[in-house]
């Protein structure tokens, strides 16, 4: 899940995945993904997880990618394995998105090397765990910097190129959290429930000049924050989800790849659950 539940905080012995726990659906064939040829996209948090698997579906739906994050050497790896990479049709963009000049100089440059920048997808986050009487103020300050006011920084830089050609998708990752709340995560509820307010906002702005903001919210997603959650809380998660299984990260990215896309054009301003029905 995008943060973790307060269960997640109580158990002392660690353990891998099993596999009897990843039990997952086929995924979408790439001729199965709807289409974003001549698009181009900006993934942030692109390094791992989700994020990773997002800038791969973009880029095998025929986009061309740039993948944002602060980790060169993660970017290098992902950025290695997309459609496409032979030829340099991706670039990485090495920011942290809590650096404002550094996010403008990047998106800013990209837009303007190619002409154009058609979506955006707000994934970079982080998650700082405590109750309420110790949440640190740095901690907190961390936690909507990079989770909420990154993505603002990043669409705000973005937005003008897609007022210039009267199309684009602002897409944002918050959380299950945002919408129920969870033990232990004020700081992080807090920044992704913000998201949620951010999207609609643009949405009402932008939808009457072509451009559509949705929020995508994960469930419980099998991620490398999950590889030392210890077996038992694995199976308590699944129990609690009626798909009976965890999702997976490329599940999420199909999701985006549709907002991207001319099929989603009259969806705006939605939270879109994927968390196999953890929300009912």
């Amino acid at each position: 899940m995008s943060g973790l539940p307060p269960f997640l905080h109580s158990g002392t012995t660690f353990c891998k995945l099993s596999a009897k726990w990843l039990n997952v659906a086929p995924m979408l064939s790439i001729p199965d993904l709807p289409r974003l040829d001549g698009r181009v996209a900006v993934v942030t948090g692109a390094a791992r997880g989700i994020g990773a698997a997002t800038a791969r579906a973009m880029a095998a739906a025929g986009a061309r990618v740039g993948l944002l994050d602060w980790d060169p050497e993660g970017l290098e790896a992902v950025a290695s394995t997309l459609p496409g990479a032979s030829d340099h049709a991706h670039r990485t963009l090495v920011v942290d998105v809590t650096d404002t000049a550094g996010v403008e100089r990047a998106l800013g440059g990209l837009g303007r090397d190619w002409g154009r920048l058609d979506v955006l997808v707000n994934n970079a986050g982080v998650v700082r765990d405590a109750r309420l009487p110790k949440v640190t103020d740095e901690d907190w300050q961390l936690t909507q910097d990079v989770n909420l006011r990154g993505a603002f920084v990043c669409a705000r830089t973005a937005v003008p190129f897609m007022l210039a050609a009267g199309w684009g998708r602002l897409l944002s990752a918050t959380s299950v959290v945002a919408r129920t709340g969870n033990f232990g995560q004020t700081a992080y509820a807090a920044s992704k429930a913000g998201l949620i307010g951010l999207t609609r906002t643009w949405a009402r702005e932008l939808g009457p000049k072509g451009i559509t903001a949705n929020a995508v919210a994960p469930g419980f997603i099998q991620t490398e924050m999950l590889q030392s959650v210890p077996e038992k809380v694995v199976r308590e998660l699944v129990a609690r989800t009626p798909a009976g299984r965890m999702g997976q990260p490329e599940e999420v990215a199909n999701v985006y790849v549709f907002l991207a896309s001319d099929l989603a054009g009259f969806i705006n301003g939605a939270v879109v659950g994927v968390d196999g029905g953890l929300m009912l």
